[in-house]
């Protein structure tokens, strides 16, 4: 069969047919021949020798036998019935147990009949035994199925309906038989020879049937190392060609706007990493390029600040400013934080969200057309079409994993485009983020950006110290929290609020108010959520802002956006419901002070492996970077706040960014060292390249140009 049979629906298989056709594709995303091949084993499983029943252990992941079924009974009733069949290899007896597909068993396993059996063995009342075992005659076993085996991960849904990982193996087999040339190179030979590299048709062949651990960790380094080529290759080519496309408008002075509030307003010394930062966004607004700069920092670390001084050089050259906030609160945060920055400065800041209307909206449209609005704060409401700048050059987008890449891509588009030769230009934009972002995912995600740290707090500021509670010490929780607010400290107390339970969760933060009330029966104790009508909602936090209550019981809503100084205590409940970076971010919003703060864990006793390790991280420390790191070796990337809108233009089959940071790294050099040699991408040996890119990036829209 030809090498294009690797496009044929899987439908042509023998044993899949239209149904099961559907269920490939809905739950592993497979639908041609070529999808199914990339579809790569989670694990092998050495099938080299069968074990006896008196071998067997509780430590052994899988195990294969030789024997014969005695007898079945079945057991249970209704949903819970279940079929038992008692085997024994002539040494003792295993119990083999179906709960699902039980006419199929029924039908299918005959009594005193010799099988392979393959499986997991679970000690349960001093005796073995295997849930839905792999069976097979043992006359059709075949010795050269022995050795490394394939094994696949299926989603549970599919492995109800009856597709495991024996039926992925031989329909895998299948493909390969009938494939009579080899699977084409993707990458130049040059690159292949210099590496070191396997051919691609054998790293794919050896990822499902390797000959030894070494021949699959080298095919497993080949198919990582190309997948994240064509990232970086992706990333890079687009950069470039952004580079030569679109430039920025020439910030070419520093004047008396920056000068005036660096000398007169400026609230407290700037850092090191404050003034590194600003150094390296300067450079970028007088070059001509248009800046695409990520912009990372922890909660607290002086972000904003450094935001609003870029946006003062815009202002003396003559453009206005923008700065998009996910929320309104955030937003009304940022507008307020700058008007006490500016204090009496002649900056005119607006703030335009959902909530502004008539003739106050008007106003401030007039203004953005004008130009007397020189910074406009926002939420999405400044995207909308009739929202028209007279000369919008620096745009600052906050929490950016929180927007959509087509909302940004439209705040973009605000500036007044002018022709230049064959090029645009365009405003320059900081893209910011208190989540921390690891080195790998930064370089893959957010590749075609420059970043920016500030990895230093602001001076006077302690770290916070974080403890973990059991849920039955309350008395010490609350003895706790009553010494710091008696010392004039307020404190949180936030409940997890998550959508598939919304009602108990309500229920539980409903419920710990009353007891909150009930142990502090002299305290003011204010409650906000995500149900409430804005308008209660902003007059609950108000009045905590303000001091007028001591408690602020919430949700998730305090994420983002509040900013009390005062607030020494962030008690999060059930904090076992919540990942490493929403931790990280709730802790985040106290010690914003000069005093101690601390952050108190409150779990129950029954904790998984990864929940403990999460909490036991933010015991251990307060570094963000080291909290990111952690969070997506325990998450997986995909599973992190916006990389699933933000970059990688195709899937990842096997590179894994949490353990694959040196293959990036080399991925990224040796593309950046490929376009250098080919910046139009005409050489003969790239050919091949290029049509591999081509085909897996299904990407339409230079998003890249947009951050």
């Amino acid at each position: 069969m030809p090498i294009d049979a690797l496009k044929y629906p899987i439908t042509y298989l023998a044993n899949v047919g239209d149904a099961r056709a559907k269920q490939l594709k809905d739950g592993m995303g497979i639908e041609t021949y070529g999808d199914l091949l990339l579809q790569f084993p989670s694990k092998h499983i050495d099938r080299s020798r069968f074990y006896y029943t008196h071998e067997l252990t509780t430590d052994m992941p899988y195990v294969q036998m030789r024997g014969q079924i005695l007898s079945f009974e079945e057991e249970g009733f209704g949903r819970k019935r279940r079929i038992v069949g008692h085997f024994s290899d002539g040494h003792g007896i295993v119990d083999l147990v179906w709960f699902n597909g039980l006419q199929y068993v029924e039908k299918s396993y005959k009594l005193l009949t010799p099988y392979v059996v393959f499986g997991k063995p679970v000690l349960f009342r001093d005796r073995f035994s295997i849930t839905h075992p792999e069976m097979e005659l043992a006359e059709r076993f075949s010795r050269s199925g022995m050795g490394l085996r394939p094994y696949y991960s299926i989603p549970d849904k599919l492995q109800k309906r009856g597709i495991n990982t024996r039926m992925m193996e031989q329909w895998v087999a299948t493909v390969f038989r009938i494939l009579h040339e080899p699977l084409p190179e993707t990458l130049p030979e040059y690159l292949v020879q210099e590496l070191k590299l396997m051919s691609r048709d054998e790293a794919i062949r050896a990822m499902h049937y390797p000959q030894s651990a070494d021949h699959l960790s080298r095919a497993s380094f080949r198919l990582k190392f190309e997948e994240l080529f064509f990232i970086q290759l992706n990333i890079l080519r687009y950069s470039r060609e952004r580079n030569r496309r679109f430039a920025g408008h020439v910030f070419a002075r520093v004047g008396d706007v920056f000068n005036d509030f660096y000398y007169h307003h400026l609230p407290f010394p700037l850092t090191g990493a404050q003034k590194r930062v600003i150094r390296e966004i300067r450079e970028d607004v007088r070059s001509g390029r248009q800046m695409n700069r990520l912009l990372q920092g922890d909660v607290g670390s002086g972000k904003t600040l450094v935001a609003l001084m870029s946006m003062l050089i815009a202002l003396d050259n003559g453009f206005q400013a923008c700065i998009m906030a996910p929320t309104e609160i955030l937003a009304e945060q940022h507008l307020d934080t700058f008007r006490q920055f500016l204090g009496d400065m002649p900056v005119r800041v607006e703030l335009l969200t959902g909530t502004v209307k008539g003739k106050r909206r008007q106003a401030i449209m007039e203004g953005l057309q004008t130009g007397e609005v020189q910074i406009l704060v926002g939420t999405h409401a400044v995207i909308e079409d009739n929202v028209t700048f007279r000369n919008l050059g620096f745009v600052v987008i906050d929490e950016q994993h929180r927007f959509g890449v087509a909302q940004r891509a439209k705040l973009w588009n605000k500036g007044q485009d002018a022709e230049g030769q064959g090029f645009r230009i365009v405003p320059h934009v900081l893209v910011m983020t208190a989540t921390p972002i690891p080195r790998t995912l930064a370089m893959t995600v957010y590749g075609d950006l420059d970043v920016s740290i500030i990895d230093e707090l602001p001076p006077g500021r302690k770290p916070i110290t974080t403890i973990h509670h059991y849920e039955n010490r309350r008395e010490e929780l609350y003895r706790g929290l009553r010494q710091q607010i008696s010392i004039g400290r307020q404190a949180y107390v936030v409940y997890p609020l998550i959508k598939e339970s919304e009602k108990v969760d309500l229920q539980n933060l409903e419920e710990g108010f009353h007891q909150f009330q009930k142990a502090f029966p002299d305290l003011s104790i204010s409650m906000v959520h995500g149900k409430m009508k804005p308008a209660d909602k902003d007059q609950e936090m108000s009045r905590f802002v303000s001091g007028e209550t001591q408690i602020l019981m919430a949700t998730t809503v305090i994420e983002v956006g509040v900013n009390v100084p005062n607030a020494s205590v962030m008690v999060i409940m059930n904090a076992e419901r919540f990942g490493l970076a929403q931790l990280h971010q709730l802790r985040g919003r106290v010690g914003r002070g000069a005093e101690q703060s601390y952050c108190i864990l409150v779990t129950s006793f029954k904790l998984s492996g990864d929940t403990r390790r999460r909490i036991q991280i933010m015991t251990e420390t307060n570094d963000g970077f080291e909290i990111a790191e952690e969070d997506m070796k325990l998450r997986g990337p995909g599973d992190l706040e916006g990389t699933q809108q933000s970059g990688i233009p195709f899937d990842l089959h096997i590179a894994n960014l949490a353990r694959d940071g040196q293959i990036v790294q080399l991925a990224r050099d040796v593309a950046r060292r490929v376009l250098d040699s080919d910046p139009q991408g005409d050489r003969p040996e790239h050919q091949g390249m290029w049509q591999a890119l081509r085909d897996l990036n299904k990407n339409t829209i230079d998003w890249s140009a947009i951050s």
